[in-house]
């Protein structure tokens, strides 16, 4: 009906997921867990695991796999959107501690955060306790970059970098550039090349935190292996968080059939079913 609200993106709450504490590689953070099958490591934007991004968890676990959601800042749960100006508040305040966090490079260009080998380490151990042919992994924004580097491991088969925001584009330099170190790059590249690896990576167009050259980037160290999705920013949802168009997979999905938002949701989820539940050569790691 003309004028009837657009369907937003699915949110979830923590009530049926399992909670854990990982240590590794000198980190220590809480990961949440649901569903059974291949690990898809659900590596959450800012401000945290939000309702939406258990929403797209959930999606995980319906497809047949197991979601795994290590919360590296927030408050697990916690929906800033819901609470008005205390809600921005503290999503500003969470992006603050991160910025200046050891475990994150904000600035750096050519640089993997040290929480990757956490993440590396936990995406071994997962594979491992959930078995199949290797993992997915998804980053969002903040995370975007660590599913490029966490896709150097061979146990890595369904990468996907969902509007990846690092470095921060302050520079032409940066901007034409992703949090990702060159030794790592390189292998992910010859990946690509050789084992028929491909990186999916989301954005809208004009959106000032992940620049359309940070997709030139990618297209020239990875060639066809990185298959870019870049969606019109007049495609997302108009209740999006951001006044700009941002989380193809959150807050600015359109959840409705036709709508180009959900066409790149299908094709993350069908990359996760063909990579991990389709007759996939076992790796052996």
């Amino acid at each position: 009906m003309p004028g009837s609200p657009r369907r937003g993106a699915a949110r979830a709450t923590l009530i049926d997921f399992d909670r854990e504490i990982f240590e590794s590689d000198g980190f220590s953070h809480e990961v949440y867990r649901k569903g059974h099958g291949p690990a898809v490591l659900v590596i959450t934007e800012l401000p945290g695991i939000t309702p939406h991004v258990l929403g797209f968890a959930e999606r995980v676990v319906t497809l047949g796999c197991t979601a795994i959601l290590p919360s590296l800042f927030g408050t697990p749960g916690y929906d800033p959107l819901q609470d008005g100006i205390r809600g921005q508040v503290r999503a500003l305040g969470v992006f603050t501690r991160v910025c200046i966090s050891r475990e994150f490079t904000s600035f750096a260009t050519g640089r993997s955060s040290p929480i990757v080998s956490w993440l590396r380490s936990l995406a071994a151990r997962e594979h491992a306790r959930c078995g199949g042919p290797g993992v997915g992994v998804v980053g969002m924004c903040f995370t975007g970059g660590f599913a490029l580097a966490l896709a150097s491991d061979a146990r890595v088969l369904a990468p996907v970098l969902s509007q990846p925001s690092l470095p921060f584009p302050l520079s032409k330099h940066h901007r034409y550039n992703i949090d990702c170190e060159p030794e790592e790059l390189a292998r992910v590249a010859s990946r690509c090349a050789n084992e028929g690896l491909r990186v999916l990576g989301l954005r809208f167009t004009g959106d000032p935190f992940v620049p359309a050259e940070r997709f030139r980037y990618l297209k020239e160290q990875l060639g066809d292996g990185f298959v870019a999705v870049e969606l019109p920013a007049s495609s997302r949802h108009p209740d999006g968080a951001l006044p700009n168009a941002h989380s193809v997979l959150t807050s600015d999905l359109i959840d409705e059939p036709g709508e180009p938002t959900r066409a790149a949701l299908d094709q993350v989820l069908d990359l996760f079913r063909d990579k991990l539940l389709g007759p996939v050569t076992h790796i052996h790691a």
